[in-house]
């Protein structure tokens, strides 16, 4: 069974360690709970898997429009839904609060990312070149309109 909830500063490190097993570059464990827990725009989520940690999301709420910075899963519970309940939760809370849209920047060569962005109804809307530091790898731009 998969539950999402708000993620709580007493799940930093389950959410930490899959950050660091999901990213090249991954943030900080510092950045990661500034972010959660000060930034006044952000909007994280967790997920727990028959009661363990397994995804979290983080959105920031800027002005009208929704920004995800962060989606990730742990190794062993892909392939579950997870991450797609934690986007369609995200764009309900987006609905809620009046946004306009949701937008994300993805890896060019993560196709299972890109998969899950556009079951949820996400589109290409454009690309930053040379945006990810570790490879220099093209960023392709997508956005929801809610």
């Amino acid at each position: 069974m998969i539950e999402i909830i708000k993620f709580e500063r007493e799940h930093l490190n389950d959410v930490y360690a899959i950050e660091e097993d999901s990213f090249s570059i991954p943030w900080s464990k510092h950045e990661l709970e500034k972010d959660a827990f000060e930034n006044k725009l952000s909007i994280y989520l967790l997920a727990l898997f028959e009661g363990e940690v397994a995804g979290y999301v983080g959105m920031w709420h800027v002005v009208n429009e929704g920004h995800i910075t962060n989606i990730a899963v742990k190794k062993e519970y892909r392939g579950n839904g997870i991450g797609d309940k934690l986007i369609k939760q995200l764009i309900n809370i987006a609905i809620e609060k009046e946004m306009i849209g949701i937008t994300l920047e993805v890896r060019m060569n993560n196709a299972p990312a890109q998969k899950l962005y556009a079951n949820n109804g996400f589109k290409i809307e454009g690309l930053r070149k040379n945006y990810y530091k570790d490879t220099k790898e093209d960023a392709i731009i997508m956005w929801r309109y809610l």
